[in-house]
């Protein structure tokens, strides 16, 4: 299905998430972002450039990778994604939710 998001045609599921990586770009991630009530600092981009790493090395994602990845501590994760913080993370980094969410 698609949805308008920057003003532009995005191809999302059934739960928001983009369909088609390559759509995605910053302005994209703000917009997501905003729908989620989440002003984005750049702690939350290095968060987002993070995962959006792992997802091109087709590196799974999961909390525990998180923690352990160095680039956040799990308190400050669920502080800058709360409620749900890697479906918020990976919906506004614009991948697919990952397997550990589902």
């Amino acid at each position: 299905m698609e949805t308008t998001i920057a003003g532009r045609e995005i191809h999302v599921n059934e739960e928001g998430y983009l369909t088609d990586f390559s759509q995605w770009d910053k302005e994209i991630g703000e917009q997501l972002a905003q729908k989620e009530g989440i002003t984005l600092t750049p702690k939350h981009w290095e968060v987002i450039d993070y995962i959006q790493d792992k997802f091109k090395k087709d590196e799974p994602l999961s909390i525990r990778g998180i923690k352990n990845s160095g680039v956040i501590n799990i308190k400050d994760f669920y502080s800058l994604f709360p409620a749900g913080p890697l479906k918020k993370a990976t919906l506004i980094a614009g991948i697919p939710k990952p397997k550990s969410c589902i």
